[in-house]
């Protein structure tokens, strides 16, 4: 599990395609500390870790994961927001999130707004009915609130902090992200026979 706050971006120093995928990752985690067996969260997706040396270490993904993603796109530079997994009694400063991607969505614009930036995604038709207004979401593993919703489109505010503190200030209009679906949200429609 995870809170959806990051705790340092990384960098894709390597890629290995063979059967499944090796990503070497550049972190200023203390490698020491992470286990292997660790799970991190890399843009959302909870992956586990197989390697590690001095200031990196390596996943793997396999095909599935890769066509659920975006993590068919890293390549060597890529930035990566990235999350350690929740321990009993940290601070839950975000929302429980599992680390499991719901799908890809695209960024459709960036408006400043006062500091801060608004941008507007574009979520799959399966997934939309999920998100609602000032509901949580997990995008690229941050966790933020949701400011409105129109069909299958849905704004979020980024403030200077988040701009830095994590990969939004490199996004781009068109590109993808990974989404999370709030799991309240998720359980409330299955009972409620939508789902």
């Amino acid at each position: 599990m995870f809170t959806g706050i990051i705790t340092d971006v990384g960098r894709v120093q390597a890629v290995e395609r063979q059967g499944d995928t090796r990503f070497t990752i550049e972190t200023a985690f203390d490698t020491e500390t992470i286990a292997i067996g660790a799970s991190i969260a890399h843009n959302g997706v909870c992956l586990t870790v197989i390697e590690k040396g001095p200031g990196t270490y390596v996943i793997q993904a396999s095909g599935e994961t890769l066509s659920k993603t975006t993590l068919g796109g890293w390549e060597p530079g890529t930035r990566v927001n990235l999350e350690r997994a929740l321990k009993v009694g940290d601070e839950l400063g975000g929302h429980i999130v599992s680390g499991h991607v719901d799908g890809v969505g695209r960024l459709l614009s960036i408006r400043p707004e006062g500091e801060s930036l608004r941008l507007t995604f574009e979520a799959p038709a399966t997934l939309a009915k999920y998100i609602a207004p000032k509901g949580s979401v997990a995008i690229d593993g941050v966790s933020l609130t949701v400011n409105e919703v129109e069909g299958n489109r849905f704004g979020v505010n980024i403030i200077p902090h988040t701009q830095t503190a994590t990969t939004f200030g490199g996004l781009r209009e068109g590109d993808p992200v990974n989404l999370e679906i709030d799991m309240l949200a998720r359980y409330v429609a299955r009972l409620a026979g939508q789902e």
